[in-house]
């Protein structure tokens, strides 16, 4: 049995249905990514990407600071997009170093070996197609330099906030004394605009989170059909937790394989969390598990944070 399918009948057959949202990126899922991130109501990746247009020397400047020699491991690689105006600053800085792109969908790492030696051909480039942790003990095989992790686009708000600390400690335990962590956080504000951007008016949102149930149909030979589910998209400001579900607009049956499960009229399928923080919030968290606060980041709005950690 794959991974995929034991993992979607577990989720499927507990009390509270859920799918875990690493699967939502096979080909269809990347492109529909992609549109999210272009849609006027999707903010963080533009905040991000200011950061890292705008303010590409001082992050040199940081990272040379600490270190004049490392490679970068970047978990959650994606299209890169944010991350080249990095590696551009730091090839044009001179300095020596590998980038490794970790990326759970290998049609993700096969675009990045495709495409970055045509716009960055001074980059050494070695892309790793898994898990985060799986990729980061296989990242420790690599030659003993400084690691600089770069965990962007907040996909640590992917992690409910009480399990955060659990990962920051796990992500700490695969590196050394020294090593520096990039990382992104997706901070608290309004409550409206954070939730128009889990259901942009395009509706690409919705179509990224229906792509898993094709996906299960296509790869598992389930029979969803689409038509029966809708997307709800949840934010407390209280919490900072932004909920994406499915929920089925009809009592019905759905089989993958031979297993059938049951929905009744109503019920939702947990997909996705998505936590906002408080600044505070991101500091102690690494005070919390093993890291010392570098440098904070922000856009021009201070919508969005990236904060460089040192292991200590």
């Amino acid at each position: 049995m794959s991974q995929f399918l034991e993992d979607v009948l577990k989720g499927l057959s507990a009390k509270e249905k859920y799918l875990q949202s690493k699967y939502f990126y096979d080909a269809n899922g990347d492109k529909l990514f992609q549109r999210i991130m272009a849609s006027k109501e999707y903010y963080p990746t533009k905040c991000e990407m200011e950061i890292f247009a705008q303010q590409t020397n001082e992050l040199v400047a940081v990272l040379t600071g600490q270190s004049k020699e490392f490679d970068i491991v970047e978990l959650g690689a994606g299209d890169a997009t944010k991350s080249i105006h990095l590696l551009k600053g730091l090839l044009d800085n001179q300095v020596s170093f590998t980038y490794f792109p970790v990326d759970i969908s290998a049609n993700v790492i096969d675009l990045l070996h495709y495409e970055l030696p045509k716009k960055l051909p001074a980059l050494k480039l070695q892309g790793l197609n898994g898990e985060y942790f799986k990729m980061l003990e296989k990242a420790k095989t690599l030659p003993d330099k400084i690691k600089v992790v770069l965990f962007l686009g907040s996909n640590i708000g992917n992690v409910p906030l009480e399990k955060a600390g659990e990962f920051s400690t796990s992500l700490r335990a695969h590196l050394k004394p020294g090593d520096l962590v990039l990382i992104g956080f997706d901070l608290k504000k309004d409550p409206k605009t954070i939730l128009d951007a889990y259901n942009d008016s395009s509706g690409f949102t919705r179509d990224f989170n229906l792509n898993l149930l094709l996906r299960i149909n296509k790869e598992l030979q389930g029979n969803f059909n689409l038509d029966n589910f809708y997307h709800y998209p949840t934010y407390d400001p209280a919490t900072g937790a932004t909920k994406s579900y499915i929920v089925s607009k009809v009592e019905q049956q759905v089989s993958i394989g031979e297993k059938t499960f049951g929905f009744a009229k109503g019920e939702p399928i947990f997909m996705e969390i998505s936590q906002k923080y408080t600044v505070e919030q991101t500091d102690e968290l690494a005070k919390q598990t093993g890291f010392e606060l570098i440098h904070h980041f922000y856009d021009s709005k201070k919508w969005f944070l990236d904060a460089i950690w040192r292991c200590v």
